[in-house]
C-alpha cells in the first residue's frame, strides 16, 4: 500500500523498494545453481551460465589471464578464449 507521498505504509519510497527488487533479481540471475562436473578444470567451482570458471571471473585479467592468455583469446595448453562464450565483453 502506498500513500500519497509515495511512501509504503512500511516508510519505503517507491524508488527504494523497486532499487531493492532490481538488486535483488541481479543477485540471483549472477548464480547458476547448475553442479560444477566431475571433468572441471582444478579450482574451477563456480558455475556461470553453464560453464564452470575460478573464483574472481568477475576479474578475468588479474584471475584467469594465467590460463586462457594475457589477452584471454586462449591459452598455451588448449584452454578456451574466453571470448568464445564471452564475446567482445572482454
Amino acid at each position: 500500500m502506498v500513500g500519497s507521498a509515495g511512501k509504503s505504509r512500511w516508510g519505503f519510497g517507491r524508488s527504494s523498494l523497486l532499487a531493492a527488487v532490481v538488486l535483488v533479481c541481479l543477485g540471483i540471475g549472477c548464480s547458476d545453481s547448475a553442479t560444477v562436473p566431475a571433468d572441471a578444470p582444478e579450482g574451477h567451482t563456480v558455475m556461470k551460465d553453464g560453464v564452470p570458471h575460478k573464483p574472481g571471473l568477475n576479474d578475468p585479467v588479474a584471475n584467469c589471464a594465467t590460463c586462457h592468455g594475457a589477452d584471454l583469446r586462449g591459452g598455451a595448453n588448449g584452454e578456451p578464449s574466453c571470448f568464445s562464450c564471452h564475446g567482445q565483453k572482454w
